[in-house]
């Protein structure tokens, strides 16, 4: 049985329990009972890696399988990922969420391309530079593609550490994370073969998708269940901590589904901010300006020729947001091409929004009505 923690007021000063055999007893076990048949593993590919690193930040594994076969298919090597336009990127990656994600992407396989001649760097400290790549996902790629003995600390990572040594403190305070980078980095296997680090990082990732889970942790089949201080003091659902609770704002936008036949306008959202380089609906921050965008694309622009749809709600990470959609006809008299003011507006038949980057919540808004809009 683990000693018992002595609760630190400086979470950074945290005494832990020693576990010598951990990386070991990590290894053995991830043989045995952790995953090996995921798309991305099996290879030393660094693109394959880091292309999988960067979808799997925030985001489950069933989710991410379907777009990494997507964007390989599409984008087979970095180079090919680096030329393609950014809108062919963000159209890929259309329902995956964090947006920054493939904007970053974009911008990495760039640089991958302009500053390292098309190939990854090998050390850490030169894959933590390249956009979208943090320290955790730097050792990742090293530690798969390069055998490096590196040090991972995602969301998985931290929730394992939390509860096998008894961590104290919300993960995303700076103190708290200090604290669990300096006790990660004292469990990597030292003297380690390349296939028992990679090995060991997979484990971590394994344990805490598989067993290790925020919900219902499956101890019994846990390698570290005798000596876990969540289990041993029956704190599972205490650690890690939790978030400090905050309230979660609300905000509310008016968004224009302006009709022309099968078609709807949409609007290239600026690079920065929510659904950033992505096509959404026309917004306003009410009816009466929503009517007045209306007027200007060339729909009918007094409020009551706007149809209310059903609203609907998307949680963003901080905020709610509230959606009043209203739908509008092209007014006749207007041709469609008077109707477009620059290259940030396009008429885009329904069938063919595959083509355009759509915001998750506004595509499920444009699918439910396609029936009704065709």
């Amino acid at each position: 049985m683990p000693s018992r923690l002595t609760p630190s007021t400086a979470p950074d000063k945290q005494a832990f329990p020693a576990m010598p055999d951990f990386a070991g007893r990590l290894i053995v076990w991830q043989r045995q009972h952790g995953r090996h048949d995921l798309p991305w593993q099996n290879t030393r590919d660094p693109y394959r890696i880091w292309l999988s690193e960067i979808m799997l930040q925030q985001t489950q594994v069933s989710t991410v399988i379907p777009y990494y076969a997507k964007f390989l298919a599409r984008f087979p090597t970095v180079a090919a990922l680096a030329i393609a336009p950014v809108d062919d990127v963000m159209a890929l990656w259309a329902g995956l969420g964090y947006y920054t994600r493939a904007r970053n992407l974009h911008r990495c396989a760039q640089a991958v391309l302009e500053q390292h001649g098309g190939a990854f760097p090998a050390s850490v400290e030169a894959l933590a530079e390249l956009p979208g790549i943090g320290r955790s996902t730097a050792a990742a790629i090293a530690s798969f593609a390069f055998g490096a003995r590196a040090t991972i600390l995602d969301g998985n990572v931290k929730r394992v550490l939390a509860r096998v040594f008894g961590v104290v403190g919300f993960p995303g305070e700076k103190k708290v994370e200090n604290a669990m980078w300096t006790l990660a980095e004292s469990l990597l296997p030292s003297n380690a073969s390349d296939e028992d680090v990679g090995a060991y990082t997979q484990g971590l990732m394994d344990l805490g998708a598989t067993l290790c889970v925020r919900g219902k942790p499956d101890c019994l089949r846990c390698p570290f269940a005798p000596d876990c201080v969540a289990n041993v003091t029956g704190r599972q659902r205490e650690l890690p901590t939790s978030r400090p609770k905050k309230t979660v704002p609300t905000r509310r936008t008016w968004m224009l589904v302006l009709r022309d036949g099968n078609a709807v306008m949409l609007e290239k959202r600026p690079p920065s901010g929510i659904w950033g380089g992505l096509w959404s609906l026309p917004e306003a921050a009410d009816e009466a300006a929503l009517a007045d965008r209306a007027l200007v694309f060339g729909g009918e622009g007094a409020r009551e020729s706007l149809s209310p749809l059903a609203p609907l709600t998307h949680v963003f990470t901080h905020f709610k947001l509230d959606i009043e959609p209203r739908l509008a006809e092209l007014d006749p008299k207007v041709g469609t091409l008077a109707a477009l003011g620059d290259a940030d507006t396009a008429w885009v038949a329904l069938s063919e929004l595959d083509s355009f980057g759509v915001p998750a919540p506004v595509r499920k808004l444009l699918d439910g009505l396609q029936g009704s809009l065709i």
